[in-house]
C-alpha cells in the first residue's frame, strides 16, 4: 500500500498558527519584561496572518483532506474569521489590564493562541479523533489561563473546578465517541453518519453512546444541569481570562455540536431533539431567575451565558436549515456581546481595583458618557430589545421552532427572556440613575477606545441592519 501524502492547503492557516505560536514560545524567552509589547505583537500579528490565509483559502465547496480527519467547508471558514475577530480584541481588552497586575507575560499570549488552534480544529473536524483533539487542546489552555495569577487563592480554586469538572466531561464525551465507534464502525463522521442511517435506535450501545455525547458536550456548553462550572469560572478567573472564556469558545462550541449531532448523527434527530428541548428550557429557566439574585456582574454574566445557551439550543433543535443558520447567527452576536460586555469591565477595572460588582457601574454616565452608552447598548442587546441585534437573534431562534410546532417551547423562551431582562436593565439603572461611588478618572488607550466603541456600535447596526450577516450565516451552511 503507497502513502499518498495528504493535501496541505486546506489546512494551512492551522499550520500557519501553530508555527507562530511555538515561535512566539520561543522568543518570548530572550524577551525582557519592558520588551512583552512584542509578544502580543506577534499574537496579533498571528491572527491577522490566519485571517488572511483563511479568506485566500476560503471554501467555495467542501474539501476533505488529513485522510478524512479535517474538512474545510464556508461554515467552519466564517466562524474562523469569527474567533480570529474575537481573539483579537480579547488580546487588545487585556492588554492594559494584565500589565497592571503584573501578568503581561508571554504565557497569556501562548496560551491563548494554542486554545485559538484548538478551535479552529474543532470547527474543521470530521472524525471523532480530531473533535477530541481539538477539544482537548483548548480545554488544557484554557484550564492553565483560570489559573495565571498564582498569587490568587480564588483562580486557583477556580482552575481545580474547572480542571476536575472538564475532565469528567471529557471522560463522558470519549466514552459516548468509544461507544459510538463501537457500533457503527467508524470515526469519519460521514461514514459514522452512513452506518446510523442504517441501524437507526435499534442499537443499544448506539443509545447509550449518544445519550453520553450530548451529555459532554452539554458540559463544554454550560447548559443546565451541567453548568456548575461556569459561575465559579467566570468569577474566580481574572477579567481577562473570563472575556477569553465567554467569547471565542462558544463559537466552537457551536461547531462542535454541528459536527457531531448534526453531521454525524443527523438521523437521530427526532431522539437528540427531546434531549435539547430538556436542556434548553432548564438553561433558560435557571440562568434567568438566578441572575436576578447576583451582585457581583461577572457571576451575572455566567447565569447570563447559560440563559444564552438555552437560546442557541432552540435553533439547534429545531433541525432545519433556517434554525442551524438562527443559531449560528445567535452565537456570533453574542459573542459580539460577551467581547464589549467584559471589554467594558476591563476598561473600568485599574491597579488595585477589580471592577466586578454591579455597583462598580453606579453613576458611569457621569464619569464616561460614552463608556456608559456602549455599556447601555450592550445590556440591552443582551435582553433582547427591538431594534438591538439581540432582539433580531432571539426571533429567529423562536421563528424556527414555531415553524415546526414547538409553539409552547417558543411561549416559554419569550417568558424567561422578559424576566431575564430585569437584571440586565438593573445594570441600565445603575449607569444613569445611580450616583457614582467612586470618581477615579477612567483610563483607556487610543486603541482600545476605538475598538471598544466600534464593538458597542456594530450590535446597533446589525440590529438595524442584521439581513447581510443572517444571509452569511445561511449561505455558509447551505453551502
Amino acid at each position: 500500500m503507497n502513502f499518498v501524502a495528504p493535501d496541505f492547503m486546506p489546512v494551512l492557516p492551522e499550520l500557519f498558527v501553530l508555527t507562530m505560536t511555538c515561535l512566539v514560545l520561543v522568543v518570548d524567552v530572550f524577551l525582557e519584561q519592558r520588551q512583552r509589547h512584542i509578544t502580543y505583537g506577534l499574537a496579533q500579528l498571528t491572527l491577522l496572518g490566519a485571517a488572511l490565509l483563511t479568506l485566500f483559502t476560503y471554501a467555495h465547496a467542501p474539501v476533505t483532506t488529513m485522510f478524512g480527519h479535517y474538512v474545510k467547508d464556508a461554515m467552519g471558514d466564517l466562524l474562523k474569521l469569527c474567533i480570529y475577530l474575537a481573539s483579537a480584541a480579547v488580546f487588545l481588552y487585556s492588554r492594559d489590564y494584565l500589565r497592571r497586575r503584573d501578568l503581561f507575560k508571554g504565557e497569556y499570549y501562548v496560551l491563548g493562541l494554542f486554545g485559538v488552534l484548538g478551535m479552529m480544529i474543532m470547527v474543521s473536524a470530521h472524525s471523532l479523533l480530531s473533535v477530541y483533539l481539538g477539544l482537548e487542546m483548548l480545554s488544557l489552555s484554557l484550564y492553565a489561563l483560570v489559573a495565571i495569577d498564582r498569587d490568587s487563592p480564588v483562580a486557583s480554586e477556580a482552575a481545580m473546578k474547572y480542571f476536575v469538572l472538564g475532565s469528567l466531561a471529557s471522560g463522558m464525551l470519549l466514552y459516548g465517541i468509544s461507544m459510538v465507534y463501537g457500533a457503527t464502525g467508524s470515526i469519519d463522521i460521514q461514514l459514522l453518519a452512513d452506518a446510523v442511517a442504517k441501524q437507526g435506535l435499534g442499537n443499544p450501545v448506539l443509545v447509550f453512546g449518544l445519550v453520553f455525547l450530548v451529555v459532554g458536550l452539554s458540559f463544554k456548553l454550560g447548559a443546565v444541569p451541567f453548568h456548575m462550572w461556569v459561575p465559579d469560572v467566570y468569577q474566580g478567573a481574572p477579567t481577562s481570562v473570563t472575556l477569553y472564556i465567554g467569547s471565542a469558545p462558544k463559537l466552537a462550541a457551536f461547531a462542535l455540536v454541528m459536527r457531531i449531532l448534526v453531521d454525524g448523527l443527523g438521523t437521530l434527530q427526532a431522539d437528540w431533539q427531546q434531549m435539547l428541548i430538556i436542556l434548553a428550557m432548564l438553561s433558560m429557566m435557571l440562568g434567568n431567575l438566578v441572575a436576578i439574585a447576583q451582585s457581583n456582574i461577572k457571576r451575572m454574566l455566567a447565569y447570563s451565558t447559560i440563559s444564552h445557551v438555552g437560546f442557541l439550543l432552540l435553533g439547534i433543535l429545531a433541525g432545519t436549515p433556517e434554525g442551524y443558520a438562527a443559531a449560528m447567527f445567535y452565537t456570533i452576536v453574542y459573542v459580539l456581546m460577551a467581547v464589549g460586555a467584559f471589554g467594558v469591565l476591563l476598561v473600568l477595572s485599574r491597579t488595585g481595583f477589580e471592577a466586578e460588582n454591579i455597583d462598580d457601574f453606579k453613576g458611569l454616565n457621569d464619569r464616561n458618557p460614552w463608556l456608559a452608552f456602549l455599556m447601555m447598548v450592550i445590556m440591552m442587546s443582551m435582553a433582547g430589545v427591538p431594534f438591538m441585534v439581540g432582539f433580531y437573534a432571539k426571533w429567529m431562534v423562536l421563528q424556527s421552532i414555531v415553524d415546526i410546532g414547538l409553539v409552547w417551547l417558543a411561549i416559554l423562551g419569550v417568558l424567561f427572556s422578559v424576566i431575564g431582562a430585569f437584571y440586565y436593565l438593573r445594570v441600565v439603572k445603575c449607569l444613569y440613575f445611580d450616583k457614582p461611588e467612586d470618581n477615579t478618572p477612567i483610563e483607556m488607550s487610543r486603541d482600545t477606545e476605538v475598538v471598544i466603541s466600534a464593538n458597542g456600535l456594530l450590535l446597533v447596526v446589525l440590529g438595524l441592519y442584521p439581513t447581510a450577516l443572517m444571509s452569511l450565516c445561511s449561505t455558509a451552511l447551505l453551502g
